[in-house]
């Protein structure tokens, strides 16, 4: 008997020894793991609201495409709504509806067609700006895009340069789509940044 409880007792304290390392802090190296900032000093100052203007060119045509489909499902040409195409692009964005409107970035991302009644997208892009004080600075956008509506909304989820902490949203509206499938969308951008 006295031999069973030296065994249970012998066994039980490597778990002991393992569960109190678990629980005990390391040493100096977990203090850097994570710890809390203030805003100043990360540089940090009133939060501003911006709304930025532009026109999202999305060419699927002719020999410059900047959409290009890269993946289907088997069901995607049978789909009514191209069910499982997804789609990578790198578009022109611009002050005015025309094309030869001064550039000021580009989005860049994939959209695909994740709705199997209704047309509607999984977006995921980054707006990169070229062009005046963002200059270097990105948005990024994640949400559903119902292409079919009047004006969508999606979520922007971040940023970096002058927008990181970025959140807010980001309105879209068709101006143009042609009869080859280019299409020219409006973007309302308010987006909370520091």
């Amino acid at each position: 008997m006295a031999a069973t409880s030296a065994v249970k007792f012998t066994s039980t304290i490597p778990i002991t020894l393992f569960l109190l390392a678990t629980f005990i802090p390391a040493g100096k190296s977990q203090e850097y793991f994570a710890r809390e900032l203030s805003r100043q000093e990360m540089g940090l100052k009133r939060q501003k609201l911006s709304h930025l203007h532009f026109y999202f060119h999305d060419i699927v045509s002719g020999p410059n495409p900047t959409a290009v489909r890269v993946a289907e499902a088997a069901v995607t040409n049978s789909s009514v709504t191209g069910f499982g195409a997804v789609v990578m692009f790198d578009d022109p964005l611009t002050l005015g509806p025309e094309m030869s409107s001064e550039i000021v970035g580009r989005a860049q991302g994939i959209y695909a067609s994740a709705d199997l009644h209704n047309f509607g997208f999984l977006m995921v892009l980054n707006y990169v700006f070229t062009e005046g004080k963002f200059n270097g600075s990105t948005l990024s956008i994640l949400g559903r895009n119902a292409v079919l509506s009047g004006v969508r909304e999606m979520p922007v989820v971040g940023g970096s340069g002058v927008f990181r902490f970025a959140r807010g949203y980001a309105q879209a509206k068709t101006h143009v789509l042609n009869k080859t499938g280019d299409a020219v969308v409006e973007y309302n951008v308010y987006v909370l940044h520091y």
